[in-house]
Parts: C-alpha cells; structure tokens; sequence
C-alpha cells in the first residue's frame, strides 16, 4: 500500500546579522519567550530547550487573556551549528530550518510538513508570522537588551492594576525613576501615552508610545515610538534615540491569594544598571500601596 506523501510549507526571512547572533536568538529560551508568537494578543510565557541529538524542546504558547493555550515540544533529530537545525513535533511531523549567511545577512528557511486540521495556506501564513517576529527581535535585539523583574504583591491583581495604573499611583511608584513622573494620554489599548518627569532645573523630558494591549487585570504592553525632549514629541528622525520600538509589558498573575506581578522591559545597555536598581525600588513602593 503507498503512503500518502505529507504536504511540506515553506517559510523564509532575511535577516540584517551574522549567522551566529541569528542562532543565538533563535535557540536561547530567555530569547524565545520575546518572539514564539504569532500576533500581539498571544505570547510564549514558558521556553525550555536542549539543544542536542536526541534533546527535546518545549515552549507554552497562549492567549494574553487566557482564554486558550497550547503546548509546542518536539525532539531534535539532527543539529550542526550555526547550518541546520531538524526535528519531529510531538504529533510526528518533520521540521528542517536552513540558516545560510549571505554577506552580512543570515536567510533563514523553515521547511515543516502540514498537519490536517487547518488549511497549508492558513498554517503557513501562522509559521510565516512567527517567522517575521523573530526577524523583527532579532534584529532589535543587539541594542535592547530584556530585562524581567517580578514581585509578590499580597493583594488582588484587580487592586493591583487599578493602583498601577491610576494617575496618583503611578505617580506614587514611579517617583523612584523620577521625583516629578507621571503619565499624560489614555492606557487604553490604541491609544498614545506619554511617560514625562523634570529634571533639576524643572524641564520636562520623557517618553512616548501607545497602548499596544490592555487585558484589564491581565496584562498592559507598552510600545515606545519616541521622546519627549524639552516637552516636544519627537517621533521623527536620529532625535527619537535608540528608545524608539522598546517595549514594556505588565504580567498580573492569580498567586496564593495574591497578585504576581512581572514586568518585562527592553532597555539600552547604558541604562541597565540604572534599571536593575530603580525597578526593585518602584515595585517595592508599589506593593506597599497595594497592601
């Protein structure tokens, strides 16, 4: 009896870095977690991978308002660095990725076999996504660095997200970046926000961005367009800085009666060492008014 050969999709990116860097982000967990998604309203909160013959990977992907999930694992059956990567998908089916460096670029071709449930056209528009995530990481990637911070708040994430993003407490909480900050605009998902405080001799400075979701009590992502300088907007041109495309998301998670609240935020290195003390600080002070 023949077998029924399994329909293959393709999918392909160009990337502006080196093979290795490409490589990196692709195989590194802590990178995954920021680009194994397919549009704005899912995520990939959980990555493990062993990156060996015979070594298995697993990612948790799921909606920000926790309406679905899935999990995605598989088991590596070939790996030559910085060249090829294949492996077979728990439910069997075949996965081969190609990175080929071109000149300074690195093409990426992720080659999978279709599985029945969904059509090949709409799987490979999902894969290709996906695909165009990780280019748009990756290549954001070597000036924005991730940082994750996250504390335990004895309170619910209802009253931790009212107090978070209410304008005299996020005032409160934010006085440790700024002695002057607060927010200007709306924290509704679409709309324009600005981030502002003073400086010594009382000129304002910030940054500036839109909602990109707002799950209340679930989840608020930040994405920064540019800075505010002098109080002006600058969205436009070398003004807006390296700022521009970071993102800063706000994680409320149902734990022991209380609130987990985890923060992720993309920050330019000369910044993270400002980062790594100020943000411990703020959320300190934010538990504080919370409970």
């Amino acid at each position: 009896m023949k077998t029924l050969e399994k329909t293959k999709i393709t999918v392909e990116t160009t990337i502006n870095l080196p093979v290795e860097k490409v490589w990196k982000y692709w195989t590194d967990p802590k990178h995954i977690v920021h680009w194994n998604h397919a549009s704005d309203d899912w995520h990939s909160p959980r990555a493990e991978n062993d990156l060996r013959v015979g070594g298995r990977f697993f990612a948790r992907m799921e909606a920000k308002d926790g309406s679905s999930g899935f999990d995605f694992g598989g088991e590596y059956r070939k790996i030559v660095p910085f060249r090829q990567i294949e492996y077979v998908m728990d439910d069997g089916r075949e996965v081969r990725i190609n990175f080929i460096q071109d000149g300074t670029d690195t093409i990426v071709i992720e080659k999978f076999e279709a599985e029945n449930e969904f059509s090949p056209e709409i799987q490979q528009e999902g894969w290709q996504s996906i695909l165009d995530n990780f280019k748009k990481y990756a290549e954001s990637a070597g000036r924005l660095e991730a940082l994750h911070f996250e504390i335990f708040i004895n309170a619910s994430p209802e009253a931790v997200y009212r107090t978070m993003l209410d304008p005299q407490g996020y005032s409160v909480w934010t006085s440790e970046f700024n002695a002057f900050s607060k927010f200007v605009g709306s924290w509704d998902k679409g709309y324009k926000i600005q981030f502002v405080g003073e400086d010594e001799n009382g000129v304002v400075h910030g940054m500036t961005g839109i909602i990109r979701e707002n799950i209340k009590d679930k989840f608020v992502s930040i994405f920064y367009t540019g800075v505010i300088k002098e109080g002006k907007e600058i969205t436009e041109g070398p003004e807006t800085g390296e700022w521009a495309g970071a993102s800063e998301n706000y994680t409320f998670t149902t734990q022991d009666e209380g609130t987990l609240l985890s923060i992720d935020v993309d920050t330019l290195g000369v910044y993270k060492e400002y980062f790594l003390t100020a943000w411990p600080k703020a959320l300190k002070k934010l538990k504080s008014i919370c409970e």
